[in-house]
């Protein structure tokens, strides 16, 4: 069997040979403990290092092998920003050995990423999010006040579910209105805790403990779970907003945790937020991942311009027939 496999499919299950094997963990191990790279980012690049190892050792990839290894990708139906993606994965690794003596090239120079177009985020309205907040509300059990704690941190804060997964006591039991946030490389930030998100914290604060197994009492993270893990997985908080959204008579497909993270942004830029503070909420490096919600706004502002100013109704409205002729008189030319 293993004989008349198709080489298409046996790349695929390829490993990288020993020596490329250790220069990935090398290369790994700089970015956890130089750049600050965190376990999900380095899971990434291990992930997408291993695969290119399917199509040719990384050790002595050419810049051919590359531009072969994207072809294949863009072949495959592979979404543009997924082929950027592995390309930047590959760009560090390669930045890296040419640094370090290992390599005299960098076969990733010259290399164009795909340049996807990114779409608009989608988002949901204020009232969809209030919906969900009162029907959260409705339920005073633990489940309940933890779900509207999830919901306002969310939508409140601006967190990334990994963010929100990765929060512990010490960091939400500040005093002065803040919560402190892991983000992406490991850089803390603040974010300001609402009323409305302090009382729902108070509220499930005080019946954490029914979630906190008898073997995990010094359980550190704010959501625990009675599972093994101890912790609720990404996963979880997913279903559990989906959960939500259909009992608060919305389309469960159309939210996520990212979905309210991104009507947190949209509606502060509606509302008159400058940039640089909703990228500081955010905790976006980079301010042009954050111009992508002045789009959003823009289309708010224009259609709020049409349905509210004389000028723009009046350009808007159908032409008024012409006046009858009166009985029994002429029509008037």
């Amino acid at each position: 069997m293993t004989r008349n496999m198709p080489r298409k499919k046996a790349r695929k299950t390829a490993r990288p040979a020993t020596a490329s094997a250790h220069l990935i963990e090398v290369f790994l191990d700089m970015m956890g403990a130089e750049r600050g790279a965190g376990a999900n980012t380095l899971a990434a690049y291990r992930r997408d290092l291993v695969d290119f190892s399917g199509h040719a050792d990384p050790a002595k990839a050419t810049r051919e092998d590359l531009r072969a290894f994207l072809a294949a990708l863009s072949q495959s139906g592979l979404a543009a920003s997924t082929q950027a993606r592995k390309l930047s994965a590959l760009r560090q690794f390669y930045g890296f050995l040419y640094g370090e003596g290992i390599r005299t090239d960098d076969p990733t120079q010259t290399i164009a990423a795909p340049r996807p177009r990114r779409p608009l985020p989608k988002i949901l309205s204020a009232e969809d999010l209030e919906a969900m907040l009162a029907k959260a509300a409705e339920d005073r059990s633990p489940e309940g006040l933890r779900l509207s704690l999830i919901v306002e941190m969310l939508y409140g804060g601006g967190l990334r579910v990994s963010e929100l997964a990765g929060l512990t006591l010490a960091a939400v039991r500040a005093q002065d209105g803040f919560i402190r946030i892991t983000g992406k490389g490991n850089k803390e930030r603040l974010s300001p805790l609402g009323a409305a998100a302090r009382r729902a914290l108070d509220d499930y604060l005080a019946v954490r403990e029914t979630f906190v197994p008898p073997r995990d009492k010094n359980n550190r993270y704010l959501f625990v779970s009675r599972g093994a893990d101890g912790t609720l997985t990404r996963r979880r908080f997913h279903q559990l907003l989906k959960a939500l959204a259909l009992k608060a008579g919305l389309d469960p497909a159309k939210v996520s945790p990212h979905v309210l993270r991104h009507a947190f942004a949209t509606h502060l830029v509606e509302g008159g937020a400058d940039l640089r503070s909703v990228q500081t909420l955010l905790g976006h490096a980079d301010i042009a991942t954050t111009q992508i919600y002045t789009h959003v706004a823009r289309d708010h502002l224009t259609r709020v311009v049409r349905a509210a100013h004389p000028l723009a109704k009046k350009e808007h409205e159908p032409a008024s027939p012409a006046p009858r002729a009166e009985r029994g008189g002429r029509r008037s030319d």
